[in-house]
């Protein structure tokens, strides 16, 4: 099945291949903004544009563009986060070989079910990504003069714990890509990674779309109809893989009221939230539950205003604690840990 088309980025797209066209895309780049926002799909778009067999590239219509949208180009390289097992093997090739065969399930996959969810929250590139990532970038084209490397959720690359050795090839291959191939990064997070690695990507700010085009793909892609359509484009504030990163998880509006009712049940409601937070397992639910929280309080403040009350400083305060603390929730924090202070501090507004 091939991937769904970009939503909301046209102009984005129209300038980057504008610059694919005239030679002038840099070898080596990082597509950051919001997560769920398109990133990783709007790298797709611009391999589909550098291997394209046509003059100008994107033709949409060869063999070499068709390859790209059914992710099954042989100079298309598309790194995303895995899951270790459990049980690793101390040889460092049957590590490569266990990592390549990681991600080629994944893509395989995302190719059966373009409308992916975000990978697990103990998913990551392991120093085994690394060395596979300077194996194949070794390699010629297979099939034109180009290849393609995109680094899905860069931020959970693992060189901060490698080997001296697999860091510095990591940064060799961004200082001098071999010829004819182009390196993207994806982040959400790029103040997480490494400044030596930033400071060798040019970088590309990808925003939140409009709403319209958030119900445009609900409809189109997702079958949504009717009144649920309002609703989920607004929880998706502007990022189209939030509405596919919630199926199938706990409904973040369930777990905003939750912790506003803990908030007000004092000590032992707090605790006893606290202590039903999944410490690792469910990170999805948790950033879903305080973005549905602080929707709830942004109506809040705006019923408010427009009814010219006077007692919005309690949400106004409760608002911004939530926007600070999701930040920090980031960074790995603790789940159960994060609740309870985020409780605390929420209850001891006056």
């Amino acid at each position: 099945m091939p991937i769904h088309p970009v939503y909301g980025h046209e102009r984005l797209l129209e300038r980057l291949k504008g610059a694919i066209a005239s030679d002038r895309f840099p070898a080596t780049s990082m597509l950051s903004g919001p997560s769920g926002v398109g990133k990783q799909r709007i790298a797709l778009s611009l391999a589909e544009a550098l291997l394209c067999e046509k003059d100008g590239g994107s033709c949409g219509d060869c063999h070499s563009c068709r390859q790209v949208r059914g992710l099954a180009h042989p100079d298309l390289h598309w790194f995303v986060p895995f899951q270790p097992p459990k049980r690793r093997s101390s040889d460092p090739d049957k590590l490569i070989d266990e990592a390549a065969e990681a991600i080629a399930e994944i893509i395989a996959e995302r190719r059966a079910n373009p409308l992916y969810a975000r990978p697990e929250p103990t998913a990551s590139h392991p120093i085994a990504s690394t060395r596979l990532i300077q194996r194949r970038l070794a390699l010629k084209p297979f099939q034109g003069p180009r290849k393609v490397m995109i680094l899905g959720d860069a931020d959970r690359l693992v060189v901060q714990e490698s080997s001296t050795e697999a860091a510095n090839s990591l940064l060799k291959l961004l200082e001098e890509p071999p010829p004819g191939t182009y390196i993207m990064l994806t982040t959400s997070l790029p103040q997480s990674l490494l400044p030596t690695i930033r400071s060798r990507l040019v970088p590309i700010r990808v925003p939140p779309v409009a709403e319209d085009v958030v119900i445009r793909f609900l409809e189109q892609e997702m079958g949504v109809s009717g009144r649920e359509v309002s609703k989920q484009a607004e929880r998706a504030r502007g990022a189209i893989g939030n509405l596919v990163a919630a199926k199938g998880r706990r409904s973040g509006a369930e777990g905003a009221e939750r912790l506003l009712s803990a908030v007000k049940g004092g000590p032992v409601g707090r605790a006893a939230l606290a202590l039903s937070q999944p410490p690792w397992g469910a990170r999805g639910d948790f950033t879903d539950m305080l973005d549905a929280a602080a929707l709830r309080l942004r109506r809040q403040i705006a019923d408010g205003a427009a009814a010219n009350r006077t007692d919005l400083m309690r949400p106004l305060r409760a608002l911004k604690i939530l926007q600070a603390f999701r930040e920090d929730a980031q960074r790995n924090v603790n789940p159960q840990l994060g609740i309870a202070l985020l409780s605390q501090q929420l209850g001891q507004i006056q």
